[in-house]
């Protein structure tokens, strides 16, 4: 069996979810290694993959705590703005925030049930890139760079109950990308010039001591379009550097230089 996917949170996160542990090794990290679309997405329109790219939902039974789950991308014009340009993601040593930040709004959980909310990121494709300034658009530079190590981010807040995730706007804002293959930060690791694919999964925790046999009916993935990427070390399209500036809060106070963290 394939190595265990690092985890964006300490161990003790780790131990609190125990019955997500089937879903680690057999949905996230054999289908990130090989760089393949989730094993369940939903796309209703207003949620999942989005209207522009449909994807079939797994035939594989569910259970009922996941089976009726709809995701609704937040900021979602925002995000589709960027997508028209070509999203860029900064990656750095120390590790940087998205921006979009990632947020959901979560509804058809059981309210009394608990949930852990986590993420991954797959390659969307086996090639490296590079960006033409003459005709401002990317071009393939060869074969991609070996895979980084698979990892996953946890919502911190997990588990909670189901009525806990429905209150509230789903935030992913901790989440910080690196290309340091060494880091031990827990953050997810990604190459330089590959695009990439967020995925955003929703897992029951099962409180059955045989949770482990029904693994593969306690969750459900989501993914959506407009969230695909570049990874980059600096910003090479500068519509995509007067965007983020222009709609990140953050930035205000540097509207004339780079920021240090968005």
């Amino acid at each position: 069996m394939a190595r265990s996917p690092g985890l964006s949170q300490p161990h003790t996160l780790q131990h609190r979810a125990a019955a997500v542990s089937p879903f680690h090794s057999r949905s996230l990290e054999s289908e990130t290694s090989r760089g393949s679309r989730p094993l369940l997405v939903c796309n209703e329109q207003g949620e999942g993959a989005g209207s522009r790219a449909p994807a079939a939902e797994s035939p594989a039974r569910k259970n009922q705590h996941v089976s009726n789950v709809s995701v609704q991308l937040e900021m979602r014009s925002l995000w589709e703005e960027f997508n028209s340009l070509g999203t860029e993601m900064i990656v750095t040593k120390a590790g940087r925030r998205m921006f979009p930040t990632f947020q959901v709004k979560l509804s058809g959980l059981d309210p009394l049930a608990d949930y852990v909310l986590l993420m991954d990121f797959v390659p969307l494709d086996d090639k490296r890139y590079r960006y033409a300034f003459h005709s401002s658009s990317w071009l393939v530079a060869g074969r991609a760079d070996p895979a980084a190590p698979g990892r996953v981010h946890f919502h911190p807040d997990s588990p909670a109950k189901g009525g806990q995730w429905m209150r509230q706007i789903v935030s992913f804002d901790k989440l910080k990308l690196t290309n340091n293959l060494l880091d031990d930060n827990g953050h997810i690791i990604l190459n330089s010039m590959h695009r990439y694919q967020p995925r955003f999964h929703v897992v029951y925790v099962d409180p059955r001591r045989d949770s482990e046999r029904f693994a593969h009916e306690n969750f459900k993935s989501f993914t959506f379009v407009e969230t695909q990427f570049m990874a980059v070390t600096a910003y090479q399209n500068h519509r995509i550097t007067q965007l983020k500036i222009a709609s990140n809060p953050f930035a205000k106070g540097f509207r004339d230089c780079e920021p240090d963290d968005w």
